[in-house]
């Protein structure tokens, strides 16, 4: 599968601004970024969102080849 999909799921920080954590996957693996230096605060339904991002991403990284080597 060469195309990367990207998921982001929406998120207040500690301050109450909005901001997004990301969800995207790469060489096999599932990548979570948060936003930088701050704690990401969901409500029931981002949580959700973030679960549904996840199962896609695992969906995906099962089907991308990996670069690890058996760690």
């Amino acid at each position: 599968m060469s195309a990367h999909r990207e998921w982001t799921v929406d998120c207040l920080d500690i301050a109450g601004r909005h901001r997004d954590l990301q969800v995207f996957v790469r060489q096999g693996r599932v990548v979570l970024v948060a936003p930088p230096g701050e704690i990401a605060f969901l409500t029931p339904l981002d949580v959700g969102r973030l679960r549904a991002a996840l199962r896609d991403a695992v969906m995906d990284a099962s089907e991308e080849p990996s670069n690890a080597k058996n760690k």
